[in-house]
C-alpha cells in the first residue's frame, strides 16, 4: 500500500555502527553535514537499538543496511535515498551532494533482498525520499525546495505512470539551502483522514487543499518545530511514532484519539536533524479497508 499510515510490513534502517564508522569518521563529517555537535557513537547505538526494537514490537519485519563505501553519518537516515512507486523502489539522486552515494549502496542492498527496482532519479534531475509523501495509493505529494528540483519531479512523475496523480508542493527558503528542510518537515500523516502538521511554514494553497480533502490537522506549536514535532511516523491508523520532549504535540495527537509512542533520540535524531520518518525506509504497508478520500479533491495544493 503506497500511503503513509497503513501497518507497518518491511520497514529499512541503518544503525549508526555502520553509518557512523567510528569515532575518526565521526570527528571528520559531523561539522560538514550541519549536524549540531558530534553523535556519541555508543549511546547513539543503544538509542538506534531502542529505537529498531520499538518498530519490531508492531510486527514489522526490520532490515537493516550495511555498512558501504562512498556513504557518511547522514546515511543513518535511510529514506532519504529512494522513494515508492507502484512498480517497486526508485532510487534518488540527492540533492544534498554529500550523500550522493547513498542511493548505489541502497540498491546493491534492496537487490540482495529481492526489493524490486522501479527505476532511477538521473541528474540533473534531484529527488529525496524526505519530500515525498504518500497521501493513499493514488496521491503522492512532492515537496520542491533545495533537495527536490523540477527535473527530478518530471521524471519520478513518468516512473508513477498515470495512475497517480502527483501534486507539487512549493517549499520555502527557511534557512537557505545549507539547512535540512524537507516537506515531511512540516507534514506526517497519521491516518487516512489525519496529519500532524506546522502550518506556518506550509503554502496556504497545500493547506487549504489538505482540509478539503478532509484532512483534520494537528498543529505543532512553535516551540515544538526545531525539536521535530511535526515529525510522526505512522506504524499503522492513529498508532505512531514521536521524539521524546515534544509534550503538547503528543498531548494534541493524542486528543485526536490517536496513540503515540516516544524514543530518546539525543544522539540519532536531534543532533542530525533527522526524526522517526528519516530514521525509516518503509518498504511494504499491510491494505486496509475502508472507504477512501476523493481523490484530487479541491483541485491542487
Amino acid at each position: 500500500m503506497l500511503n503513509e499510515f497503513a501497518p507497518l510490513g518491511t520497514v529499512v534502517v541503518k544503525s549508526p555502527r555502520e553509518a557512523f564508522g567510528g569515532v575518526d569518521v565521526i570527528a571528520r563529517e559531523w561539522r560538514d553535514l550541519n549536524f549540531t555537535s558530534a553523535p556519541n557513537l555508543d549511546h547513539a547505538i543503544a538509542e538506534h537499538e531502542q529505537f529498531v526494537s520499538l518498530i519490531g514490537s508492531t510486527g514489522a519485519q526490520v532490515l537493516s543496511l550495511p555498512a558501504a563505501p562512498d556513504t557518511g553519518l547522514d546515511s543513518l537516515y535511510a529514506r532519504d535515498a529512494s522513494v515508492l512507486a507502484p512498480g517497486g523502489v526508485v532510487l534518488c539522486h540527492m540533492g544534498k551532494p554529500q550523500r550522493r552515494g547513498e542511493p548505489s549502496a541502497q540498491r546493491a542492498a534492496f537487490e540482495s533482498w529481492d526489493i524490486a527496482i522501479a527505476g532511477v532519479i538521473e541528474p540533473p534531475g534531484q529527488l529525496e525520499g524526505g519530500d515525498v509523501v504518500w497521501l493513499d495509493d493514488r496521491t503522492v505529494v512532492v515537496g520542491r525546495g533545495y533537495r527536490t528540483n523540477d527535473e527530478g519531479i518530471r521524471q519520478y512523475r513518468e516512473l508513477l505512470g498515470r495512475a497517480v496523480e502527483l501534486h507539487v508542493v512549493p517549499l520555502p527558503h527557511w534557512r537557505g539551502p545549507g539547512d535540512v528542510f524537507h516537506l515531511m518537515s512540516v507534514i506526517s500523516p497519521v491516518d487516512r483522514d489525519l496529519a500532524v502538521v506546522y502550518s506556518p511554514l506550509m503554502s496556504v494553497t497545500f493547506r487549504e487543499w489538505l482540509i478539503a480533502r478532509g484532512v483534520a490537522l494537528v498543529e505543532v506549536p512553535p516551540e515544538e518545530f526545531d525539536s521535530m514535532g511535526a515529525n510522526v511516523l505512522a506504524v499503522g491508523p492513529k498508532q505512531c511514532v514521536m521524539l521524546d520532549g515534544n509534550s503538547e504535540t503528543r498531548r494534541r495527537i493524542e486528543a485526536m484519539g490517536a496513540e503515540v509512542i516516544v524514543y530518546a533520540g539525543q544522539e540519532i535524531s536531534v543532533k542530525g536533524g533527522g526524526g522517526p520518518t528519516c530514521l525509516t525506509r518503509p518498504i511494504v504497508r499491510a491494505g486496509l479497508t475502508g472507504a477512501t478520500v476523493a481523490p484530487g479533491a479541491a483541485g491542487h495544493p
